[in-house]
């Protein structure tokens, strides 16, 4: 079976007859197993996801599929999914089960998506190369001398190498964006308040958002579509209708693009990433539209102003796993001492 760049391929396919839901996921079932080194999932849903495939099928026959049918997705293992283990990657959260869905599981659920399986991380997503995890590093698919990035390591790799055709991960300073980059995938952070954070195992929760990362842009925006939208159980999460972004034509009208000159000036910046963006900006231009470069002179203090807020926040929220509610206890805890 071949790689699919997207979800329309494989439906295309499905409607052909020359794969099936069932098909797919024992194909990516063998692919997991065959790439074990690269050390991607923490748990795989291989039963769960059989038996599901295999309702799907007939309700494509049926005709009454959902929008996702043949998508097979990872989630990272700080998004709960009920009846399932969810650790963000700690031995603190060592045999924690979900007692709830996320809102994003439900959603991708109840368009007949199939969750695979759970994919490593940065422990708590508090990491830029997935090589703070209780269960080890991630390999790169490309190179497994480098590193997949982070803190969505698992889910970015887990769509390089092919083990599945979308994931989902988190992204507080980069966590989605960063590890697409590295393994060459597309990541997407939607904008704060347009995804529900409901199920999500918090790092810093005004920065946090949950977004995909696919092997194209009309899967992110298909996903960001259906994940999208008002939740009552995430007072943050926004009322603002979600528009059909998988709808992704090029637009007639002319827009204006601003960039801050100050990231092109640095001297951190890899000359073929530079090189790159200063030919997407003569793109932009040759197709008429507007692209001006701004100043911005707070640069250098934006990370330091990340950390002091971040950090913060993440003491607050990881502080509930104190090992007496839930989460590990050491089982020589007969004295603060002994612990």
């Amino acid at each position: 079976m071949k790689n699919f760049a997207s979800l329309n391929e494989i439906q295309e396919s499905i409607k052909s007859g020359s794969v099936s839901c069932l098909s797919l996921v024992n194909y990516y079932l063998d692919r997991i197993d065959g790439h074990k080194d690269l050390n991607i999932y923490v748990e795989v849903f291989a039963e769960e996801a059989i038996v599901r495939a295999k309702n799907i099928d007939e309700k494509i026959l049926a005709g009454t599929a959902g929008k996702l049918a043949g998508m097979v997705v990872a989630i990272k293992d700080n998004i709960c999914f009920k009846g399932h283990s969810v650790s963000a990657a700690s031995k603190i959260l060592e045999g924690f089960e979900s007692l709830y869905s996320a809102t994003v599981v439900e959603r991708l659920l109840k368009e007949d998506a199939i969750i695979i399986g759970r994919v490593n991380c940065d422990e708590f997503a508090m990491g830029s190369a997935n090589e703070t995890s209780f269960y080890g590093p991630v390999k790169n698919p490309h190179n497994i001398k480098k590193v997949s990035g982070g803190s969505s390591g698992g889910s970015a790799a887990a769509v390089a190498a092919d083990l599945c055709q979308v994931a989902l991960g988190s992204d507080t300073g980069g966590s989605i964006r960063q590890p697409a980059a590295f393994c060459g995938v597309v990541g997407l952070k939607p904008t704060y308040s347009r995804v529900s954070r409901y199920g999500l195992i918090a790092y810093a929760s005004s920065f946090d958002q949950i977004g995909p990362i696919t092997k194209s842009v009309e899967d992110a925006a298909l996903v960001t579509e259906i994940i999208s939208g008002k939740d009552p159980n995430d007072s943050t999460s926004s009322s603002v209708n979600v528009e059909p972004y998988n709808n992704i034509e090029l637009p007639t009208e002319k827009k204006k693009i601003t960039y801050l000159k100050e990231y092109l000036e640095s001297p951190g910046l890899d000359p073929e990433i530079k090189d790159k963006f200063l030919t997407l900006i003569a793109k932009l231009k040759a197709q008429g539209h507007t692209v001006e470069e701004q100043t911005f002179s707070f640069l250098d203090v934006i990370v330091p102003s990340y950390y002091v807020l971040t950090t913060a926040e993440a003491s607050s929220n990881l502080a509930r796993f104190d090992g007496v509610h839930f989460g590990y206890r050491s089982s020589n805890a007969n004295n603060l001492e002994s612990t």
